[in-house]
């Protein structure tokens, strides 16, 4: 499913038109990224949880020469699924 699949599954599912769930669903991402961005963890009970985590520095190798190269630290979101979308899937 892409963006538009969902925005159709949204606007048939609460009776809106598909430009009101567009902009619903732009603001809930807009939203929780805002939140992650400030290193707050959005929990949504029964879906999930984003959090922010740290990813150290480390030494990769590149595939194709086989040279070691440095890869910087960086943050990155994690998702944790709950247990109701466990139970669906």
């Amino acid at each position: 499913m892409n963006k538009g699949q969902l925005i159709d599954a949204i606007a048939d599912g609460a009776s809106l038109s598909k430009a009101d769930a567009g902009s619903a669903l732009n603001a809930t991402i807009d939203a929780i990224g805002g939140a992650l961005k400030k290193g707050d963890r959005v929990s949504l009970v029964g879906f999930g949880s984003f959090s922010v985590s740290n990813r150290a520095a480390r030494t990769g190798r590149n595939p194709r020469t086989g040279a070691e190269i440095k890869i910087a630290a960086k943050n990155v979101v994690k998702f944790k699924a709950g247990a109701d979308l466990n139970s669906k899937v």
